[in-house]
């Protein structure tokens, strides 16, 4: 049976999730078919969330001694190690941003053609459930006026023919035909019953499917908002910021790992109808309609006979038979009785009718138009349906990884975050070196300034012109300088000397490659005259020229990597490792750097 069907081949893909293992709460293997009312069947389902759950239960756990032993296994501060590696932190952040970008982009793809599967089934089942009404309305209007006008007008006939035999033996003759009408009219399956259970399964299916897409379209956007968020809590180092989002984050992995589960078992479950349809609607219309018409509609193959194709017969010779009969009654009876044209007339009308119904129903039960029907509704399922099942599949499994990755940095941003502050809280308020001190002076232009010695004039023309009076200032020994810089609890350095009196410039901040090439990227990318709206332009249009990733993937990191870049704040200070900058700043951005009190590493502010 299955080589005749040509129409419909069932994805790889449906093949695939069907050779999933099937096995029930007790641990047994069950049968693949697809038998929805089966318990055996539905704990085979519902084994496939319990895995799901597993492995949120083993996520959560890992994520537990993670954070365990980051809280009890903490590194001893020396002074090598005193200010805390921001690297690791960084691309963490990356790494969920991107991820979660691609995930967020999947799973619109995904959302949307799930919900253009669901919607060519409703599609399909209204359009099927409006044959059958056609089908039921036709036949139950021609058996009406076969019983009833037909009835009516042969009894007043009968009443008026009285005195010809021949006349009523004609009218005996055409009520025989009319119940022979009536009689291949019964053969006809009542659809009455198949009309409303695809019209209360096509009404209960988009109701579920309206609800199902608005919950994974507020799943992503609650994704991307959660990811901004933490993005902008690391940005301004917000401790409230980042706890909460970590909340957050928990949630949110909790939920992903549910639409797996969920995904997964839908997935499967409409895989094993899809491999085999035919044998699922066959054993539902199983003592309703007879295995020959459904094998008819299902296959529509040309060389399957027509089951309605006798009585349909029948009736087209019954009422050709019935007009000739009347026409022969018009010609001869009506010059001896008058009275008997209007009845006549009425059953010429009534026949004429009953015949353009026989066209309408003939057109209906052929089985082109609901064989289309059934075909469109599986390609809805069993292509766009199962593979956006499986793209939220991939977006659930990417939203969790990257979740997972930004609940291990968020922690460590934390301790640097704390580490950071108790380091601020004991600078010398005092020290001009001390970036708080220089923004009091900054804000307080009435305090006395001081003299930085971070301050070099870059202007040859003012070198020349102007000839200040040399500052009366006695440079400490260097030994006298090695010590006091070993008392702020830094190592002693030779590049920690100043350069005061040597009469040549500090070395240039960029004199050396960066470590950290996000530092460098960020640096380049929060100049103020760098047009932002041309990062998303780039990102969309990219998107334009892919053909084998979801455009959707590229939008929405433009959108979220934009949106990323307008957040980050104007004060967000960039901290250059030691040994790669220099503690000295050229006077063009002498406001807007510091220097730590250590003197070995420079933070900036490039607003």
């Amino acid at each position: 049976m299955s080589l005749t069907r040509v129409d419909y081949i069932a994805p790889w893909w449906t093949y695939w999730l069907h050779n999933f293992p099937h096995i029930n709460l007790r641990f047994q293997p069950t049968d693949k078919s697809f038998q929805p009312e089966d318990e055996n069947y539905q704990q085979s389902l519902i084994f496939l969330g319990c895995v799901a759950a597993a492995g949120l239960g083993l996520n959560l756990l890992c994520l537990a001694i993670y954070l365990s032993c980051l809280c009890c296994c903490r590194k001893e501060e020396d002074e090598e190690t005193k200010k805390p590696n921001s690297c690791c932190v960084t691309w963490s952040a990356v790494a969920a941003g991107l991820i979660t970008c691609i995930s967020v982009g999947v799973g619109f793809y995904g959302n949307s053609e799930t919900n253009d599967g669901v919607y060519q089934l409703t599609y399909s089942l209204y359009n099927a459930n409006h044959t059958l009404g056609g089908v039921d309305s036709l036949v139950t209007g021609t058996m009406g006026n076969m019983r009833t006008g037909l009835h009516q007008h042969l009894a007043r006939l009968d009443e008026i023919f009285a005195t010809r035999g021949d006349y009523v033996q004609t009218l005996q003759f055409m009520q025989q035909m009319a119940d022979n009408v009536i009689k291949q009219l019964l053969g006809i399956p009542d659809w009455d019953e198949a009309k409303v259970d695809l019209a209360t399964a096509a009404d209960q299916t988009a109701n579920i499917e309206y609800y199902r897409w608005l919950t994974y379209l507020l799943l992503l956007i609650l994704d991307l908002i959660i990811c901004l968020l933490a993005c902008l809590g690391l940005a301004k180092q917000s401790r409230w910021l980042l706890t909460t989002m970590m909340v957050f984050g928990v949630l949110t992995l909790i939920l992903s790992w549910t639409s797996l589960g969920a995904d997964l078992a839908a997935a499967v479950g409409t895989s094993d109808f899809c491999v085999s349809p035919d044998k699922y609607v066959m054993s539902q219309t199983k003592g309703i309609i007879t295995s020959d018409i459904v094998h008819y509609y299902l296959y529509c193959n040309q060389t399957l006979s027509n089951p309605f194709q006798q009585p349909l017969t029948i009736f087209q010779r019954s009422l050709t038979t019935m007009q000739i009969q009347i026409q022969g009654l018009l010609q001869f009876a009506v010059p001896l009785f008058p009275t008997a044209e209007r009845d006549l007339l009425g059953i010429q009308h009534l026949l004429n009718s009953s015949e353009a119904s026989l066209h309408q129903l003939t057109a209906l039960l052929d089985c082109r138009g609901l064989n289309k029907d059934y075909l469109d509704a599986m390609v809805g399922v069993c292509y766009d349906g199962v593979e956006g099942m499986l793209y939220l599949c991939l977006f659930s499994v990417l939203a969790a990884c990257a979740f997972t990755v930004m609940l291990c940095a968020i922690p460590r941003a934390l301790r640097q975050i704390a580490s950071r502050e108790r380091d601020y809280d004991d600078i010398d308020e005092e020290d001009p070196f001390n970036p708080r001190a220089r923004r009091t002076v900054s804000q307080n232009p009435n305090h006395a300034n001081l003299h930085s010695f971070c301050s070099y004039s870059s202007s040859m023309g003012s070198q020349n012109s102007l000839h200040p009076p040399a500052p009366t200032i006695s440079n400490p020994p260097m030994s006298e300088y090695m010590n006091q810089t070993a008392l702020f609890g830094g190592n002693p350095r030779y590049e920690n000397v100043p350069l005061i009196g040597r009469g040549s410039p500090p070395p240039s901040i960029y004199s050396q490659p960066y470590r950290n090439p996000v530092s460098l990227f960020l640096l380049l990318l929060r100049i103020k005259s760098f047009p932002l709206p041309l990062l998303y332009s780039i990102s969309t249009s990219v998107s334009l020229h892919v053909t084998l990733v979801p455009r959707a993937v590229f939008s929405s990191f433009g959108m979220a990597f934009t949106l990323f870049l307008v957040l980050i704040p104007d004060d967000f200070p960039f901290h250059i490792e030691q040994g790669h900058v220099s503690p000295w700043c050229s006077q063009g951005a002498s406001s807007h750097c510091a220097c730590s009190p250590d003197s070995v590493t420079t933070i900036c502010n490039l607003s």
